[in-house]
């Protein structure tokens, strides 16, 4: 990939990973929910899903997905059951401070949080349809396309390992100053509420 185009493609990567979404959702609920240390696995796991989404496109099971209706709609749906699910999970859990969480042995294992960022954008069909359609602009088809999918997933990688981090950051530093129950049970309710609308937002996208 020439460095122009791969220029052209670095800008466009921050605007798709700045774009509000359920993986900045994710990411600041898990921020919310346990610190940055442990919730920057979240973020490694919405890469992760990214770069699933990658693989499917360069493999051509992202047109597949793209063109027919009952793959599209299979895909769809598990997604919007998993963020509904996410948000139902996160109206429910306890409103306990983050001082608290990290004395408390009982924590969530960061694998499970990877798990968890990778579904949030490998169950995704808006943004395989997405890279369909953004891609194929910056492919040169004259040559091997394979390490011009690696660089656009290193390039994507990096973008949203800083944005979703920073949206980490931003949940655990400002949020973690939150005691009251009360206050940690509305931001809780809030990041729920969220998931679902991401969910019911999916749920409403057509091809």
């Amino acid at each position: 990939m020439e460095f122009g185009v791969w220029l052209g493609f670095f800008a466009a990567s921050w605007a798709i990973s700045l774009s509000p979404g359920a993986g900045a959702v994710a990411a600041m609920s898990s921020g919310l929910n346990h610190g940055f240390g442990r919730g920057i696995y979240t973020t490694f796991g919405l890469i992760l899903g990214i770069l699933t989404q990658i693989v499917l496109v360069g493999l051509g099971l992202g047109a597949l997905i793209a063109t027919s209706a009952w793959a599209y709609a299979a895909v769809k749906w598990a997604g919007v059951a998993y963020l509904i699910y996410l948000g139902v999970q996160q109206w429910r859990a306890p409103a306990r401070p983050l001082v608290a969480q990290s004395a408390d042995k009982a924590v969530v294992r960061r694998r499970t949080l990877v798990l968890r960022g990778w579904g949030v954008n490998a169950v995704n069909p808006k943004g395989t349809v997405f890279l369909l359609a953004v891609v194929p602009q910056f492919l040169n088809l004259q040559q091997d396309l394979t390490p011009q999918y690696a660089v656009i997933g290193a390039t994507l990688s990096f973008t949203d390992l800083v944005v979703m981090s920073g949206y980490t950051l931003l949940a655990a530093r400002v949020l973690a100053a939150l005691r009251e129950p009360r206050q940690l049970r509305l931001l809780n309710r809030v990041f729920g509420s969220l998931f679902v609308a991401a969910g019911a937002l999916l749920a409403m996208v057509r091809r």
